[in-house]
């Protein structure tokens, strides 16, 4: 069986050599030269919340051939309709793309490989790639997971293929209710991403401060509202009801709600956004994959999305030099509190 993650970046590299420490056979591909160059000859350094260095098989894009049984796809949602179209090739008769994108990207890929060779997953983790060949995990290995589900006409075959691959890493819970999980991913990133993204910080500085706080509980409010009106059922993450813990109706639940938020992110407050971390790098960020969903679905459902609305705003006056990412801008919130 051959098994590829294209767009080997933070996340990739922790995957990967996760997967091939445990006995994978697994491509990393990627089109940063450095990158690649530095993970052939040196192998993958994971540092962090783990300290481990493994030989990896990496590969620019103009070096993939043959077909892959799997493809793991963790590039930047936007780009899908060039990537996927790019990789469809490359995919095996009886293969399947899985996306751990943000967003909610199934359906669009599902329109260029088929339902039948389309799977999604979320990562419930996070890391940062600090210099070509070295990554950080972010998140407490003990809080590890992916959540997954699947199209209609993926075979138990192709799902346990998959399954079993991710495994080499951390749990995997199947999610009958797909949409529900990506939901439930969109609320945190949405939340996290975009706020530590608009801080210049990581989630830590979102979850432990009291005014980034106060902005984080209505934002995850916004998501559910949104998301409801979308027909969607959120699932709970690693074992948490996030409708339940931070949804409010009244003053007192929001409080609760805002007590509770430093609790519930504390093994992944070291994560910084891959957001923040694109625009650092001089990369356009995937806020219109993210914060975009939930204002997009908002408007099509007709329910307000102040918060979301401001948080792409502000991201993208960050991206454009017209602002710089930093603590000051959560008093930008002030007005819609």
């Amino acid at each position: 069986m051959r098994c590829a993650i294209y767009g080997a970046g933070s996340l990739g590299t922790v995957l990967g050599a996760y997967m091939t420490k445990n006995g994978a056979q697994v491509d990393l591909i990627n089109r940063n030269k450095a990158h690649v160059a530095a993970l052939k000859e040196k192998g993958a350094h994971i540092r962090g919340t783990v300290d481990m260095t493994v030989p990896v098989n990496a590969l620019t894009p103009d070096e993939m051939n043959g077909t892959y049984d799997v493809i793991l796809l963790m590039t930047k949602q936007l780009l899908n309709p060039e990537v996927v179209t790019f990789l469809k090739p490359f995919l095996a008769e009886e293969g399947v793309i899985v996306t751990l994108q943000n967003g909610i990207p199934e359906p669009g890929i599902a329109e260029i490989v088929g339902k039948n060779r389309t799977m999604g997953c979320t990562v419930e983790w996070g890391a940062s790639l600090d210099e070509p060949g070295v990554c950080t995990l972010t998140s407490d290995p003990e809080s590890l997971s992916f959540h997954m589900g699947k199209m209609d006409g993926i075979t138990d075959a192709q799902f346990n293929m998959v399954k079993d691959l991710l495994e080499k890493m951390c749990p995997v819970h199947f999610e009958e209710n797909l949409i529900g999980a990506r939901w439930s991913k969109l609320l945190i990133n949405a939340t996290y991403s975009g706020l530590g993204t608009v801080v210049g910080g990581c989630f830590g500085d979102v979850s432990e401060v009291k005014d980034a706080r106060k902005v984080a509980v209505r934002c995850m409010k916004e998501c559910i509202d949104v998301g409801h009106a979308t027909g969607a059922e959120f699932v709970p993450v690693q074992g948490k009801d996030i409708t339940k813990l931070f949804y409010y109706t009244n003053p007192i639940k929001r409080a609760f709600a805002e007590f509770l938020v430093p609790i519930a992110m504390k093994k992944h407050r070291a994560i910084v956004p891959s957001m923040l971390q694109d625009l650092r790098n001089g990369k356009p960020c995937e806020v219109d994959a993210i914060n975009g969903v939930v204002c997009e679905w908002g408007r099509k459902c007709n329910v307000p999305t102040p918060i979301n609305d401001k948080i792409v705003e502000i991201i993208k006056k960050i991206q454009s030099g017209e602002l710089k990412a930093q603590a000051s801008n959560i008093r930008f919130f002030d007005e819609l509190l």
